[in-house]
């Protein structure tokens, strides 16, 4: 009897942990694309801080722009035209980043060319982050919040109410300072996802 009892809860553990194991996926390779002269250095820097939350991360040669996305009257590039272009570039398993120096742009709120750090597909597999707009004196920093942020809109994640979250809308301005690190919500979001955060 007790040996039927010991097989059992042994049973039932070992369904409990493969159901768990089960809920969390793998997270996807991230892709990381520099864009134009971006510089080598500051990519490199890049993939070094995401492979503490991801180890399959794969850095590219910078390529140009694509031709479609130059937005000539203010002298900058769409970003809607860039992720969509990037999504064409990975399998289904990846996720891609591109990196860029240069001014980026999307429609919103009715204006047809608002400036953005930022865009990502939610849910996708793309994003775009620049950091023309972004403090010199935490650029890195502040470079590093927006890569993060775009990458949880691919995995879903949509713009977080706690304002110290990396989920935050920038609503126009640059709030990166205020924010510390993924808000309770968002992180057990990310971590079903795969994410390795601490």
């Amino acid at each position: 009897m007790k040996y039927c009892f010991l097989i059992l809860l042994c049973s039932f553990v070992s369904c409990t942990n493969a159901r768990k194991e089960s809920e969390v996926k793998k997270s996807k390779v991230i892709v990381i694309q520099p864009l134009g002269n971006f510089k080598a250095d500051q990519a490199k820097n890049v993939l070094v801080q995401i492979k503490e939350i991801n180890p399959d991360v794969v850095l590219r040669s910078a390529i140009s722009f694509p031709e479609n996305s130059y937005y000539k009257p203010r002298n900058r590039y769409r970003a809607d035209s860039i992720i969509r272009f990037l999504s064409n570039t990975i399998g289904k398993d990846s996720v891609i980043v591109g990196l860029s120096n240069r001014d980026i742009s999307t429609t919103k709120n009715g204006i047809e060319d608002w400036g953005v750090m930022g865009l990502g597909y939610r849910p996708g597999k793309s994003c775009v982050v620049s950091d023309f707009r972004m403090a010199s004196k935490n650029r890195n920093q502040q470079f590093y919040k927006v890569v993060l942020h775009e990458l949880g809109h691919t995995e879903g994640l949509p713009h977080c109410k706690t304002k110290t979250c990396l989920m935050r809308d920038a609503e126009g301005g640059n709030h990166l300072d205020e924010e510390k690190d993924f808000c309770e919500d968002c992180k057990s979001f990310l971590l079903k996802k795969g994410w390795n955060l601490i």
